[in-house]
């Protein structure tokens, strides 16, 4: 059984076979948890289990649980303003968040894609040499990457969240590793996982360079020569292409994580971990537990409360 997670604000989601939990501590001490039965594309339909088309769906079912379970967290956080007080308006609130959501991923895709195309082609003359230009427009994302990681690490909100994604990490290993689920259990786990989603940005970033790189070699030789607006076009399209692909090798490197060269593969990506984890304290390693446990189908422990949506 696969387990992966998500860290949110105060909280972690956790997601199982046909099931997503997500807890939150509130600042009464409580932990809210949200469970949510859920059924993937690959598990309703044998189709989307193909490799690379099921990593290209998980994907994007990842993004939408991503940005649903972040937004229960910042309705959890508007709970607490209330109860101090301040009455939110939550659908204002909602909409602000829609909307923060797509200006983070129009900005994300233009630094981290368009931004790299461009300097590529501007400070150097290689736009009609495929593996070269790739090669350059790849070290550039990557450099950009690093140094956005490091800008918002600083940040306390973000380390907060980065210690929750440390706990997320520890509390699958505890699992995977069949001890307990409990925080001294769970303490003693590393915080680097080789199946994070800071390793998978990092693999989709690499795993492009060599698929674009084919991709122009096809376009040059079928178009004569290539352009910013060609490569815009062409290289977007096949973004899920390349998650699917990334899925598929990430995912193999994991299960050989243990032998020499399984290490080798995945050092990089537990390296850019040291920026994206922290160590948790217990009272956050209690939190992923107790979403991990809910996510497994397990009883609500004695210090949760269970989320009620209100317009049920």
């Amino acid at each position: 059984m696969q387990i992966g997670g998500q860290a949110v604000i105060e909280g972690v989601m956790m997601r199982a076979p046909r099931m997503i939990a997500t807890a939150v501590r509130r600042p009464n001490g409580e932990i809210l948890v949200k469970k949510e039965i859920f059924q993937s594309l690959g598990e309703r339909h044998s189709f989307f289990k193909l490799p690379v088309l099921r990593g290209a769906v998980g994907l994007i079912e990842m993004m939408v649980i991503g940005i649903r379970t972040l937004n229960f967290s910042a309705e959890a956080a508007l709970e607490a303003e209330k109860t101090n007080g301040e009455e939110p308006n939550k659908k204002s609130s909602s909409i602000s968040l829609g909307l923060t959501v797509a200006l983070s991923l129009a900005i994300g895709i233009g630094i981290f894609f368009v931004m790299p195309l461009v300097a590529t082609s501007n400070l150097f003359s290689v736009e009609q040499e495929p593996m070269a230009f790739n090669l350059l427009a790849g070290a550039i994302r990557i450099g950009l990457l690093l140094i956005y990681l490091v800008i918002i690490s600083m940040l306390k909100d973000v380390k907060r969240l980065f210690e929750y994604h440390g706990a997320e990490h520890k509390a699958v290993f505890t699992f995977e590793k069949g001890e307990p689920l409990q925080v001294e259990h769970a303490s003693v786990q590393t915080r680097f996982h080789p199946r994070c989603g800071t390793s998978f940005l990092l693999i989709v970033m690499l795993v492009s360079i060599g698929v674009f790189s084919i991709l122009d070699t096809f376009l040059i030789a079928w178009l004569g020569e290539l352009n910013i607006a060609t490569r815009l076009l062409t290289h977007l399209p096949l973004i899920p292409l390349v998650g699917g692909v990334s899925y598929e090798f990430i995912r193999a490197s994991a299960k050989k994580s243990e032998t020499a060269l399984g290490k080798i593969i995945v050092t990089p990506g537990l390296w850019l971990q040291k920026i994206t984890t922290s160590e948790p304290d217990a009272g956050q390693l209690e939190v992923a537990l107790v979403a991990l446990r809910c996510a497994l189908g397990e009883d609500l422990p004695a210090n949760a409360v269970p989320h009620v949506d209100a317009a049920a």
